[in-house]
């Protein structure tokens, strides 16, 4: 299921990328060019496809999505020119600057964790359906097995050839 991997990594960084790119630029820096973009969306797919093979629990998304934010932030404030920001422009302290990144951690979290659990769900109900397809199904119920038949006069051994006979008392106890 690589392909879907692939997909939802993507996808899921194309958001996250573009929400930390709108948050960095709201809080007061500057809006990221497509270099920084283009290498914060390859990093973030490239992380985020290792973690996508299974269905991940809410705490470990925010968890992701916190680093992923705060690895966005660094690489944008990295490629910004301080000179370059326009005076007055957002709010412009680094406390909302972090801020602005936990909101669209928290947005993207709440997005990423609804979107697995719908993802999973329609995936699980596809596999059983598959599998209710794919299942043989028997026309008729098998017959119960039949018992040997035994004619009047021949002894039992040859009917359970491979049965051990032991009847009798147990041999005594040695002293």
């Amino acid at each position: 299921m690589l392909p879907l991997r692939l997909a939802r990594s993507a996808l899921f960084a194309a958001v996250c990328v573009a929400l930390a790119a709108l948050a960095h630029w709201f809080a007061g820096g500057t809006l990221p060019g497509p270099g920084p973009l283009a290498l914060g969306a390859g990093v973030v797919t490239a992380i985020t496809a290792v973690a996508a093979g299974r269905e991940r629990e809410p705490v470990l998304i925010a968890l992701l999505l916190g680093s992923a934010q705060l690895l966005l932030h660094g690489l944008f404030a990295w490629h910004a020119a301080p000179a370059s920001m326009p005076p007055g422009h957002g709010l412009g302290s680094d406390v909302e600057m972090e801020l602005c990144h936990l909101t669209a951690m928290l947005v993207t979290g709440w997005w990423v964790a609804r979107g697995e659990t719908a993802l999973w769900s329609v995936l699980r109900r596809l596999a059983v359906r598959v599998v209710l397809i794919l299942a043989p199904c028997p026309v008729r119920p098998p017959a119960p097995p039949t018992p040997a038949y035994r004619p009047p006069g021949i002894p039992y051994e040859s009917v359970l050839r491979h049965a051990v006979v032991r009847r009798g008392p147990p041999l005594p106890a040695a002293l």
